[in-house]
């Protein structure tokens, strides 16, 4: 068998098949599109799922693909054993009712033996199927000739995920030698299923040919009217039997990877802590590959993993001595280690670093201190458990995955309440419910709502008003056929368009057949897609009643506006900051519009500049907006953007703004993008890791802010006494220059009363068993000022413990700092500062020479440091 890089095995898969007449599936990004049931694409097959629930037809029934894939439902094995990742591609080559289970036998036996392809030695591979697949097995010895001794019948061989297709499958194993049997069982290993590194799985080839179905036994499944082929083989382990290496991790893509770890460490892969190289190289794999393809950082969902995924990667780099944040230089080994067929990681290399660095950052300010905390948790346990009020708090203020808590708490020997941190995190969700605006109007729809199934057209896109007829009416959620109260309406037609997208509904009024006329006051979408308009009545309204419809006119414009501004500040800030930029989330109403987008560090003033006047610039060439309703596929191929977040029918609205925007989108726009006016940035802001906001406006909007703006300069001016408004500035120089000169003398009194406080407190030290204690409780000193006294005493006396409180606005604040003398008494600030928050209600600590904590309890702070002084009598 001839050695060959990774890279060469791909390619070699791909053209074994291609000459067997597949055709070839490019890969599908790791973020699935359109498909709610996976957090990642995990398998080759999961790629393909468009063609085999047959509502995508291939222009050919044999396809080949290579697929990354993510798999994290047990990342805490990664780095433990010798093949298990997060990140990995999968080879499969599939039939879709073409061939069956003959040829795709010959396929698997051919490209793994014969010297053509991979080259492996017949004698050296062994086989499963399933104990009633006769079929298969008949295949194996009557074709392929493999001895029967070599075959493997198990029940265990079949593969069904719920109702649906199912069938069993044979899988192909191949014997790596003695040297991976330490113990001499030889085809035990294999016959037993023993989990070992000898006989190791190379391909699994499932034959899906019967329907499962909930209550039925397997042996009374039907057979599928259409047989399918769907087969898997890690490319990753493929590379580790030819390239014969003891694992994964040793063949030539995790090396290269590896070796500039070691740059960093200090210590060698081949030396010690293996575990940790491992775990950095899979990580930084998966997580480039993964923000490459879209996801980003963040709480939950996939940035989740990804943020679980790089804490545990900086973890282990500080376990093998590494000093400095230095992940995010790792971006570019792995995308040159993996350019031959991954050609975009270069061109997402600068993003990818600035994403990993802001997170290396973030986590590495808290993980000393988080990992303290946890220490000092770990000695107090009881029952070797970790509460799971320790673990949610490690996780809110430390930025500890809980999954991490755990993995350090079981190295050890301890354990983590799991229950107990998931009620602590759903009181916290709770909360965040609680604070929510409790208004939400598709929560508090009713089942009457739910029920009503009526048809509703709208005509809003070329109309603002309709004449039409009420079909239902709601009333506090209860469907009605009169009323004259406040109520919810839906009519056969309307062109008031419902909140969605990100827009607000419209508002206006309905003419009644009487000529009364009665407000609405917005509109939204109803469950089943209707658009329900919302009502303030004092008139008798009827099921059946022939109305006018009429939208707010002026209203509508100014929406209009600032939605059709969204889509140029889209386009403008993919010009300006980078193609990584991606729409997060929107807000439009007739005021002002808000776009969320992904970008991993603040806006410059310079930037916003730019973007401001590339908005202005299109406007000013007053291109038409086109708009279309075309597939999804044709949409795609178009160039429009997608938000893969939303959910797109069988035809979608491409809205068009001359070259500069192409976008899905089902929202109201202006015609000409000259109608916008003009556009103003009101703000930038963060909104979370690696997601900024825009604020801004548009047209008569502007001109307001404008006057805002003139009018708040002019008060400024009379506050400062001035003649003209462009003598403000100079003014604020000079007072701000005469504040900094009052300051420099208020912190040189500060200092000077500081110094006389260490005077005193220096000379009413209590001597208790050979260690200097100083206390005081103050009331009108803050932490800075504790901090600063505590830090002159301890350096001025030897053997000393300072315990400082301060007791502002009804809360407490310790300082505890001791010397290296102190210290070797068995001394601990982090400790007794953390006793002295218990004591008072609240909590804290620090290192065991210098801690902070603080309390709620004001009345008990004299007993507190009084319980602390007596404890070393």
């Amino acid at each position: 068998m001839k050695y060959r890089s990774t890279d060469e095995l791909r390619q070699m898969f791909l053209d074994y098949f291609k000459s067997k007449d597949h055709m070839v599936e490019p890969g599908a990004s790791l973020v699935p599109v359109g498909d709610e049931t996976l957090l990642w694409i995990n398998s080759g097959v999961a790629a393909l799922k468009k063609y085999f629930d047959g509502s995508v037809i291939p222009s050919n029934r044999r396809i080949v693909n290579a697929q990354k894939s993510i798999r994290t439902n047990d990342i805490e094995n990664v780095g433990k054993t010798a093949r298990h990742h997060t990140f990995f591609e999968m080879l499969g080559n599939f039939s879709i009712g073409d061939y069956f289970k003959s040829e795709a036998i010959h396929f698997a036996w051919e490209f793994l033996t014969s010297k053509d392809w991979v080259g492996m030695d017949q004698d050296k591979m062994y086989v499963s199927v399933h104990t009633d697949d006769t079929e298969a097995y008949d295949v194996w010895v009557n074709e392929i000739k493999i001895d029967p001794k070599r075959i493997l019948k198990t029940d265990d061989n079949y593969w069904q995920i719920g109702e649906g297709p199912s069938g069993p499958n044979s899988e192909l194993f191949y014997d790596r030698g003695e040297a991976f049997d330490p113990k001499n069982l030889g085809e035990k290993l294999f016959f037993e299923e023993i989990d070992n590194d000898r006989y190791l799985e190379v391909w699994n080839v499932v034959f899906s040919q019967y329907d499962a179905k909930a209550n039925v036994e397997r042996k009374d499944f039907k057979e599928l009217p259409q047989k399918n082929i769907d087969t898997g083989m890690g490319l990753e382990r493929l590379a580790c039997i030819v390239q014969e290496v003891e694992t994964n991790f040793d063949t030539d893509t995790f090396q290269i990877i590896i070796k500039e770890i070691e740059k960093y460490a200090t210590v060698k892969y081949a030396e010690q802590n293996q575990e940790s190289f491992k775990i950095i190289s899979d990580h930084i794999r998966t997580i480039v590959f993964a923000l490459s393809d879209g996801a980003m950082f963040s709480n939950e969902g996939r940035g989740y993993v990804l943020r679980r995924l790089l804490r545990r990667a900086v973890r282990h780099s500080k376990l093998i001595g590494v000093k400095e944040n230095y992940l995010y230089k790792l971006v570019l080994v792995v995308a040159e280690s993996m350019k031959a067929f991954y050609p975009y990681l270069l061109d997402k290399v600068e993003y990818n670093q600035k994403l990993i660095l802001n997170e290396e950052e973030r986590f590495t300010q808290t993980l000393a201190l988080g990992e303290q905390h946890l220490a000092d948790e770990l000695r107090l346990a009881t029952n070797n458990l970790i509460t799971g009020a320790v673990a949610f708090k490690l996780y809110d203020t430390y930025g500890f995955p809980v999954e991490l808590t755990q993995e350090i708490a079981n190295e050890s020997g301890y354990k983590v309440d799991l229950e107990g941190f998931k009620l602590e995190m759903e009181a916290q969700r709770q909360r965040a419910r609680q604070a929510r605006l409790e208004g939400d109007s598709m929560a508090s729809q009713s089942k009457a709502l739910i029920e009503f199934k009526g048809e509703s057209e709208f005509t809003g896109y070329t109309n603002l008003t309709d004449e039409s007829e009420i079909i239902a009416l709601f009333v506090n959620g209860e469907s009605v056929l009169t009323t004259t109260k406040n109520f919810s309406v839906i009519t056969k037609k309307t062109p008031f368009y419902a909140e969605s997208g990100g827009q607000v509904g419209d508002t206006g009024d309905i003419q009644l057949s009487n000529g009364n006329l009665i407000e609405v006051i917005d509109t939204i979408m109803a469950p089943n897609g209707q658009h329900l308009h919302l009502v303030e009545n004092n008139s008798e309204v009827n099921v059946g009643d022939k109305v006018v419809l009429r939208v707010n006119k002026n209203r509508r414009q100014q929406i209009k506006r600032n939605h059709s501004s969204i889509h140029l500040v889209h386009a403008a800030l993919m010009d300006t900051l980078g193609d990584h930029v991606g729409q997060a989330g929107s807000f439009v109403n007739d005021k002002y519009a808000r776009l969320d987008f992904n970008h991993f560090e603040r806006v410059d003033k310079d930037q916003l500049d730019s973007i401001e006047q590339i908005v202005n610039d299109m406007i000013n060439a007053a291109a038409k907006v086109v708009t279309e309703l075309m597939s999804i596929e044709d949409a795609k191929k178009s160039g429009a953007i997608a938000l893969f977040d939303e959910k797109y029918g069988d035809l979608v609205r491409v809205v068009s703004m001359g070259e500069y925007s192409k976008e899905l989108c089902g929202g109201t726009h202006v015609e000409n993008i000259a109608e916008i006016g003009i556009f103003k940035i009101l703000s930038e802001e963060s909104v979370g890791s690696g997601i900024r906001r825009l604020n801004f406006t548009t047209g008569q909007n502007v001109y307001k802010e404008l006057l805002n703006v003139e009018q708040r300069l002019s008060s400024i001016q009379k506050q400062l006494q001035v003649k003209q408004v462009s003598q403000v500035e100079a003014k604020v120089d000079e007072l701000l220059n005469e504040n900094k000169q009052l300051q420099a003398q208020i912190e040189e009194y500060s200092e000077l009363k500081l110094d006389s406080e260490i005077t005193m407190l220096k000379q009413a030290v209590v001597s208790k068993n050979n260690l200097n204690i100083v206390t005081k409780v103050y009331d009108d000193l803050d932490a800075k000022d504790l901090k600063y006294i505590a830090d002159a005493i301890r350096n001025e006396i030897s053997s000393v413990l300072v315990i400082l409180a301060t007791t502002q606005k009804s809360k407490v604040v310790f300082v505890v700092a001791c010397d290296v003398k102190a210290n070797k008494l068995d001394v601990n600030a982090g400790k007794i500062a953390k006793d002295l928050a218990i004591f008072t209600g609240g909590n804290g600590g620090g290192r065991k020479d210098f801690a902070q904590s603080g309390g709620k309890d004001v009345s008990k702070v004299e007993q507190a440091i009084k319980n602390i002084v007596e404890s070393f009598a």
